[in-house]
């Protein structure tokens, strides 16, 4: 019997860059991690990368590469006093290094000592991340560091790694003679999402959980190996860059009309549970992608998000799936998103905003002599509330950012804003 109570992701880990599974734009001839193990110097560096992709096995086949043991933080869990104790033997000629998981969540005071002891050269980390580094790791330690972006796993290779588990009978299961359906194997390493370790998990209770005698052959079936997947796993939790890149894909659909792209990617946030991020995206899509074109969108969204916090899941999914259907089918206006974004443009030119003195404020004592709001005109005494009049800073008079497209925009808000233009701004 195997005596580690290790899982068998754990005891399969690679110990050298030659055992790790993918990552070929990092590892091999000439690929930048491989170059580092042959310098033998290691700086500081961050991978990111969904779960299971194997940001941890690459820092401990580093360790094992350059014949030097790695201190290991995780910033979730350990406290400042954990973090001293696993820098305190380094030194300029000695660096220790430090693998830091979930770096991401390291507290201010900690990324503080470590920028400290990254400065004075005693110590390089290897941090580890689900979220884009871009976004959640400070610039400080950003830039002293060097940022890679490990790729999903690919399937072929996820069934390589389980057949290697199969057969080896120091760290994997060789001990257990089995005999593997077809095509289980192959449903483990698809269904997994690129995740080994959940991938190398879901075979391990597989066998173990198949009753066999010392000598009989322990027969796994995809009945067998469903069981203990349960369900595939979805890329995507909550709080990882892989959630914003489904929401991207998710609004990017809806705007482009694709309503089964824009359901397949709702029933994946749906499957994450993250019913908060779905009604905040819907009611950005309804303003910036509908907007103008449809314009009673707007409420019937605000509507369906109301109903679905109510409800909650599983039966919100139907209000989704309903109001997704009609964004998607809806004709697509982004006139109100590009019109502040034109006006944001403008104030970065080095025009004059000053405001024009007939719109200053005039409720206090001394306006009058200082000749504030002279000169205006008080709307609502002037045929249908609208008088000519100039609003705009001088230097912006002639500045349009509400610009419509006449096969986009179906609303009459076109004719309604050349009218008052026509009067406003003669």
């Amino acid at each position: 019997m195997i005596n580690s109570n290790q899982p068998l992701a754990a005891r399969m880990r690679p110990r050298t860059l030659d055992d790790v599974v993918g990552q070929d734009h990092l590892i091999g001839e000439d690929k930048i991690l491989t170059r580092i193990v042959k310098s033998g110097i290691l700086s500081s560096i961050i991978l990111y990368g969904p779960p299971g992709i194997g940001k941890t096995s690459i820092a401990n086949a580093l360790s094992g590469d350059l014949g030097r043991k790695f201190e290991y933080f995780n910033a979730s869990v350990h406290s400042k006093k954990d973090l001293e104790n696993a820098t305190r033997m380094g030194s300029i000629l000695t660096p220790t290094v430090v693998l830091i998981d979930e770096v991401h969540r390291l507290s201010k005071p900690n990324q503080d000592f470590l920028l400290m002891k990254m400065e004075e050269g005693s110590i390089s980390i290897v941090g580890a991340t689900t979220d884009n580094p871009y976004m959640s790791i400070s610039p400080a330690l950003r830039s002293r560091s060097q940022i890679f972006k490990l790729k999903p796993v690919t399937s072929e290779d996820i069934k390589g790694k389980l057949e290697q588990a199969l057969k080896d009978k120091v760290e994997g299961l060789g001990e257990y003679p089995t005999e593997v359906e077809e095509g289980s194997l192959e449903y483990i390493s698809t269904h997994t999402n690129g995740d080994m370790r959940s991938a190398l998990n879901a075979l391990e209770l597989a066998v173990i959980s198949t009753e066999a005698g010392p000598d009989e052959v322990r027969h796994i079936t995809m009945e067998t190996v469903y069981t203990c997947l349960q369900s595939k796993q979805i890329d995507g939790d909550k709080n990882g860059d892989a959630h914003y890149n489904l929401l991207s894909a998710f609004q990017k659909s809806i705007r482009g009309s694709d309503v089964d792209a824009s359901l397949h990617y709702l029933a994946r946030l749906i499957k994450i549970g993250d019913l908060m991020s779905i009604n905040r995206r819907l009611l950005v899509i309804a303003y910036e992608d509908i907007g103008l074109a449809n314009p009673n969108l707007v409420s019937e969204t605000l509507n369906a998000i109301e109903a679905t916090e109510k409800v909650g899941f599983p039966e919100a999914r139907i209000i989704l799936s309903y109001m997704v259907i009609r964004l998607a089918l809806s004709p697509k206006s982004n006139t109100a998103y590009k019109a502040i974004k034109l006006a944001d443009n403008a104030l970065n030119s080095n025009k004059n905003t000053e405001i024009p003195r007939s719109l200053h404020d005039t409720h206090y004592k001394g306006a009058k002599n200082l000749k504030k709001g002279e000169g205006y005109k008080y709307a609502h005494n002037y045929p249908h509330g609208v008088v000519e009049q100039q609003f705009m800073p001088e230097d912006f008079k002639n500045d349009r950012y509400l610009q419509f497209r006449d096969d986009k925009d179906t609303s009459n808000v076109q004719e309604i804003y050349s009218k008052i233009n026509n009067i406003v701004k003669p």
